[in-house]
């Protein structure tokens, strides 16, 4: 997560599984329309967390192999 984002709620585990059930309830049906709307921008927060946190591993994965890339370049015994 960059600076300028506030830290997600949930953890990636916990908005993930409410966003399973959340479409699992709008797949179900038999809902009002004001309960699936409920649900759907629900559903559209959860999946903003879920991508906050992808977005922070790629960065932190991201920077892990520029190191280790960088750190490679000086070694060249280092296997990968």
């Amino acid at each position: 997560m960059d600076g300028d984002t506030p830290e997600p709620e949930l953890s990636y585990e916990q908005a993930r599984d409410e966003l399973d059930s959340v479409v699992r309830r709008l797949e179900a049906g038999g809902l009002t329309l004001k309960e699936s709307l409920a649900l759907w921008e629900r559903g559209e927060r959860l999946a903003v967390t879920c991508e906050q946190w992808l977005e922070g591993a790629r960065a932190k994965l991201a920077v892990a192999m520029e190191r280790n890339t960088a750190d490679s370049a000086r070694d060249p015994d280092t296997p990968f």
